[in-house]
């Protein structure tokens, strides 16, 4: 094994590791650990444009919380005691109770060479057909309407259709907030082109704040919609006849079924729950439309229906021939970097390596060449169900990979009191506080992993673009790449032949070979040109699109779209038409649970924060955990605007800040999923949403989970700042942010002035304390110095008067404030400009500059931008900023 890249003092060409957007970014370290973070401005995905997440990269590579040592059972130990405790525990599991107790839960998170090596342990050697990934909660359901559609997990188009398109339709996609790189290339279309945009979502997003047309369905009706447009397609005499009687077969039985569920506008107006003058207006837009992209996500991939509204959107292009040209296509955005990578080599319960599956030829085909006598000849479990299996005792065993299922996980809570259950328990992380890498199993192995900046591999974005991540700092601690780790537990078992990969550019050779091997066309996914290729062209190869065969005219240089020709992965190269079922409309509610809970991301986090809750600047937009309420339904409930709300399903209960808007539909409630129990009380996810599965991809619903929501009263809110991080009292509800200089929490409990005084003097005895105090009025104020430097502060006030957290923010970046500001932080003015709660976290832009550049005569967005930077960048602020501007104004594209 090669030994991990030194650091370097130059700028190193690598690859961003949140969305599957697949930006490029310039990393140029800074030698004391640290590097500064640009965009990459030949990067196709990108050309130099980040999102505030990537923006921020470097404010998220700290030691901090970082897993650093292997150990076992809770004590530290060396990789040799670690390894030979994971090979055996194997072992034992597999000799007592066969190999299929065996399972491994990976994630989008990993690069391509460490996906590959575990799918090959597992499923070609181990035996196990029990590998899934957390991609099964992200885009399993789009790979499902793929392989239904065209015989192969293919996205037959590009970014660059994005740009051509006439028309952009996003079903399901809050793309200003979660690929907001590719957001801006649509709002650059519109200017350039006239590009229309419509958005398609049971909620007002800041994407729908953008769009031509919003049409804000109910949830789940999606395949209603499209199964619409199919018929109105169809009598508008909009049909390509020739590309359905050439290419396709199934059209007949698709359109029948459709005329069942949606057979005239009003018909799906009624189940869609829109106006159907809308409705028309959107059929009239995508009929006279050629080119058209309908980008489809999350919205409606996590859904028990998902992979049928895929089909539903793909039928529609399908039906008008319109796919694999420049401007058109439907377009599956994926939501984490590698989950496509992950996709290629087998990463899913239902696949094998390569795209393949298990067709006996294939089984056969990838037994010979890995030479494993053991491969599976079958599906595994998906995660749903696989961890289900682990409160049956079915799984002995589990090993966790890159991700956090005790927050993302439906059914959070049972799983993690069935983790108990395991014989073994191995999480390889590259932090060692998340929720998973606290959890036990009778026997638990934590092994270090490297993190983005330290690891070196490959990840393939949402176009079907290859790029490089590459290494720029030093592996701290004994932190090892994932793929070396599971090449020393498979020689362990016996398999050193097998696994003998020296770097990760032996690898990848070794999965671009397997990708050519035997293949004559007829799959998909093929990079056979690069099974030769060396390791410093490795080291610095440019990002480029698969198919890449060894010979043929995409050899060499890729290919931008597939399917032009008509000719598809089925076995007589014709797609295949759906005939969907009809949608299932907030299945389960019920007089207890009246209420439908939707769930998704923030602007600025990723996934449980692990990485982005490092940053101040990405903490600062959305600081606690919230529910989103329409006032219809927070009045008779007593939810006011910023008071704490509990969420209750049959599954559990979370406690956040409502939001009362009417973004969200009445009926509805939306929370996101990025707080775990490492910095909320009571906020995870995972812990409410029901998850039935999709029963084609297995993919769990998310996004509708019946519930009910309630006041919760408290006597007293506030925020404690601190220079690390600090525990809540018990009985507090809390959430922590990263703040400049520290770490804050802000509160709300039971407890008046008084108490909260004497617990604020107990937690820091012994140190100067400066106290304001209005008992009568419930009000308590103190700062902390040691030596004169601020160690901590504290503002109380009663509930209906939370106390505002900015200015003492602003003060508390000051290691040792004069004067002037000790006084305001004890009397709770501000005694300097703050720049209020942040909007444009790209260039750290608060809400109070933004509004004094606008009264001061900023009357667009793009003079605001002039004026102060925000939204000059990613633009995900946009919508924000525009609803600053008095008056109607024009839409503005800065």
């Amino acid at each position: 094994m090669t030994a991990p890249q030194p650091e370097t003092s130059s700028a190193v060409r690598t690859t961003c590791p949140y969305c599957g957007v697949g930006c490029g970014v310039l990393a140029t370290p800074d030698g004391q650990g640290g590097a500064a973070i640009a965009g990459d401005p030949v990067h196709p995905a990108n050309f130099g444009r980040l999102c505030s997440k990537g923006s921020a990269l470097g404010e998220t590579l700290s030691l901090e919380n970082r897993l650093l040592h292997p150990s076992l059972d809770g004590a530290r130990v060396s990789w040799e005691a670690a390894l030979g405790a994971v090979a055996g525990g194997l072992r034992r599991a597999a000799e007592t109770h066969g190999p299929d107790a065996i399972a491994f839960y990976l994630s989008g998170q990993l690069l391509t060479e460490d996906y590959y090596v575990a799918n090959k342990l597992a499923k070609g050697f181990i035996g196990t057909p029990h590998v899934d990934t957390n991609s099964r909660l992200c885009m399993s359901s789009a790979v499902a309407a793929h392989r239904r559609a065209f015989g192969s997990d293919t996205v037959p188009g590009c970014y660059e259709d994005l740009d051509e398109a006439d028309l952009v339709v996003l079903v399901g996609s809050n793309a200003a907030w979660c690929h907001p790189i590719l957001f801006r290339r649509m709002v650059d279309a519109r200017t350039r082109r006239g590009t229309k945009l419509v958005v398609i979502d049971p909620r007002r997003t800041q994407t729908a704040e953008e769009a031509d047309l919003f049409l804000g369905l109910k949830a789940g009706s999606d395949t209603a919609l499209f199964s619409g447009l199919l018929v109105h397609l169809a009598e508008a005499g909009a049909l390509d006849d020739l590309f359905i009687a050439e290419h396709t077969a199934g059209f007949e039985a698709a359109l029948d079924r459709a005329r069942a569920i949606a057979p005239t506008p009003a018909a799906a107006a009624a189940a869609t729950g829109l106006p159907e003058a809308e409705i028309g207006r959107f059929y009239d837009l995508f009929t006279r439309t050629r080119r058209v992209v309908t980008a489809f996500s999350q919205g409606a991939n996590q859904s028990a229906q998902g992979t049928d509204k895929g089909n539903a959107i793909i039928n529609c292009h399908l039906a008008t021939g319109r796919i694999g040209e420049p401007g058109l296509g439907p377009f599956s955005l994926t939501g984490q970097p590698n989950a496509m990578g992950g996709r290629e080599v087998g990463g899913l319960a239902n696949m094998l390596a390569a795209h393949m599956h298990f067709a006996p030829e294939e089984v056969d085909r990838v037994r010979r060449f890995w030479g494993a006598p053991r491969i599976i000849t079958g599906e595994g479990m998906k995660a749903v169900a696989l961890f289900e299996a682990i409160e049956r005792g079915r799984i002995r065993a589990l090993w966790v990979m890159g991700t956090n299922p005790l927050v993302s996980m439906p059914r959070a809570d049972a799983i993690r009191a069935s983790l108990a259950k395991l014989d073994l328990y191995v999480v390889s992380e590259a932090v060692s506080d998340s929720d998973t890498a606290r959890a036990r199993g009778r026997r638990t192995v934590l092994l270090p992993a490297l993190a983005w900046g330290e690891k070196d591999g490959t990840v393939t974005n949402s176009e079907r673009r290859i790029s490089r991540q590459k290494s720029f700092l030093k592996a701290p601690g004994e932190a090892r790449p994932d793929w070396a780790v599971l090449s020393d537990v498979a020689r362990r078992l016996g398999h050193a032949e097998s696994f003998a990969y020296r770097s990760a550019a032996a690898v990848f050779r070794e999965h671009a070979a397997l990708s050519g091997f035997e293949n004559n066309g007829t799959r998909d996914f093929d990079i056979g040109a690069l099974s030769d290729i060396g390791d410093a062209a490795y080291a610095d190869n440019p990002p480029v699109q698969w198919p890449l065969p060894r010979r043929g005219p995409s050899a060499a240089k890729g290919r931008q779209r597939l399917f032009a020709d008509g000719r598809f992965y089925t076995f007589d190269q014709r797609a295949r038409f759906v005939a969907v079922q009809p949608p299932a409309l907030a299945q389960g509610t019920s007089a207890e649970y009246p209420l439908i809970l939707n769930t998704g991301r923030v602007r600025d986090h990723w996934h449980t924060m692990t990485r982005t809750g490092k940053s101040p600047r990405l903490s600062a937009h959305r600081a606690v955990p919230f529910v989103e309420i329409h006032p219809d339904d927070a009045g008779p409930l007593g939810i006011a605007d910023g008071a704490v709300a509990a969420v209750e399903t049959a599954q559990g209960s979370v406690e956040l800040e409502a939001i009362v808007t009417d973004g969200v539909r009445p009926g509805t409630l939306f929370m996101p999923m990025h707080w775990s129990d490492m910095n909320a009380s009571k906020a995870r996810v995972g812990a409410v949403v029901r998850g039935v599965p999709d029963p084609v991809s297995g993919q769990p619903e998310l996004k509708a989970t019946p519930a009910r929501a309630r006041a919760l009263a408290h006597r007293s809110r506030g925020f404690l700042l601190t220079r690390g991080p600090a525990a809540a009292p018990a009985g507090w509800w809390w959430a922590r942010a990263t703040i400049q200089g520290g770490s804050a929490l802000q509160f709300a409990t039971q407890d008046g002035s008084r108490e909260v005084a004497l617990t604020m003097r107990g937690l820091f005895q012994g140190l100067e304390l400066a106290e304001y105090a209005d008992h009568a009025r419930g009000r308590y104020r103190c700062a902390v110095y040691e030596a004169g430097r601020l160690v901590a502060c504290l503002s109380l006030a009663p509930a209906e008067a939370k106390p505002d957290w900015e200015a003492a923010k602003a003060l508390f970046a000051q290691d040792q404030p004069e004067g002037p500001a000790r006084l305001a932080l004890l009397s709770g003015r501000v005694a300097a400009e703050a720049a209020g709660p942040t909007v444009c976290a790209c260039h750290g832009v608060g809400l109070d500059v933004i509004a004094g550049v606008i009264a001061a005569g900023a009357g667009s967005v793009e003079a605001v931008g002039a004026a102060c930077r925000a939204g000059t960048n990613c633009g995900s602020c946009i919508p924000e900023i525009r609803k600053l501007l008095p008056g109607t104004l024009a839409k503005s594209a800065a």
